[in-house]
Parts: C-alpha cells; structure tokens; sequence
C-alpha cells in the first residue's frame, strides 16, 4: 500500500479510439441523458481521482474543461495512452494512473475508489469481471513502475496489453467483491456499438 501521506495517483480518461463501429465519436452519445465521458468524469472525481484526459482529439471535450495529452504513440492502441497517464503521473511524483476508458457510463466511484486505495507500487491491480477476459484491464490502477516495460514493448512494437500482463506483477479485486457495486456486465459495459448504446440506455432508464 502508499504510505497516507503519497500523492494520489492521476485519473486517466482513455479517448484515443477512432469509434468505427460505433459510427460516431461514442464518448460523447448521450446516456441517460449525459455525455458518456462526462459520466466517467464525475466518477473519477467521485473517487478522489483528478480527471484527465488522453486523447488526439481535446477539442472534442472543450467543454469538460479537463487537462488533456495525446497519446505517447499514435496507432498503439490502449499500451500508448497508458504509457501516456503514467509518464504524466511520474512528472507530477505520483504513484500511477488509475485508466478508465472513455465509453463506460457505469463505472462505480466505490470500485475506483477501491482500486486506488489497494494500488501498490510493483504491481498493477484490476477487477475481475468473469466476461471472455476475466478480467478488466482497462479498468486498473497502472504503477509508474510499469513504464520500463512499456516503453520496450512500444519499442518493439508489441501493442497488445496481455503481453505488459504477463511481464509484471498483477493484483486483482475478487470477482463476488466486484459484484457488491453491481452486475460486472453492467459496470464494465462500453459503448463499441449502437446496439451497446441502446442497450445502456435501456439500463439507465432502469
């Protein structure tokens, strides 16, 4: 665990993707009535996280009046924004970036806030989700002491986040602990798709 006393760690919004299945930029489709990234906005901040974004496109979200960077390297995928929040976060002295992506209207502050407050400095700590992936690593609390590893396998041009995985320590949240904050497929639902959308409106009206 950080000592009470460390500078929390940074939360990193995820808005790098180009939306091509969904057909239209997804962070910003309304859900319930808000803007999806808004609703991961106010979720991080929730949580006791500093909302930032990492994102090719700040102009989109002027209106969040968030700070905002690009991504370390363009056609990366999630590993180059990752790589992106953790840099910013080891400039700033703290200890990583809780990532989030940007099109997952029902995150819960309480499972963030957990991910955070059981964050340690040599291992990355995620949900369980008990999907196809069993867990979530797009929803994770990523040490600065991640970035050699990164910075490799950009390098290498390996993009793929199971290889970063498999090459660090890993810490998870117990899937039956994840679930007292809601059903898994509703927290960890993204918007790839305008039947995902319409299946999140759905649950909002619920």
């Amino acid at each position: 665990m950080f000592p009470v006393s460390s500078p929390p760690g940074i939360g990193a919004i995820l808005a790098g993707g180009a939306s091509r299945r969904f057909g239209s930029r997804k962070a910003l489709a309304n859900v319930g009535g808000r803007p999806v990234v808004e609703r991961v906005r106010d979720a991080l901040r929730d949580a006791g996280l500093e909302p930032r974004l990492i994102t090719h496109n700040p102009e989109w979200f002027a209106e969040l009046d968030l700070p905002s960077r690009a991504d370390t390297l363009p056609g990366a995928g999630p590993l180059g924004g990752i790589h992106a929040a953790l840099a910013w976060a080891a400039e700033e002295g703290r200890q990583g970036a809780l990532c989030v992506p940007c099109d997952a209207p029902f995150l819960p502050s309480g499972l963030l806030r957990a991910l955070v407050e059981r964050a340690a400095d040599d291992a990355v700590m995620l949900p369980e989700s008990g999907g196809r992936r069993e867990i979530e690593p797009l929803c994770a609390f990523y040490p600065v002491s991640c970035l050699p590893q990164i910075r490799n396998q950009l390098t290498q041009g390996r993009y793929r986040l199971v290889d970063l995985l498999d090459a660090v320590p890993v810490r998870r949240i117990p899937l039956a602990e994840v679930r007292r904050w809601g059903n898994p497929e509703h927290i960890f639902l993204n918007l790839n798709t305008p039947d995902d959308h319409r299946r999140a409106e759905a649950l909002a009206r619920a």
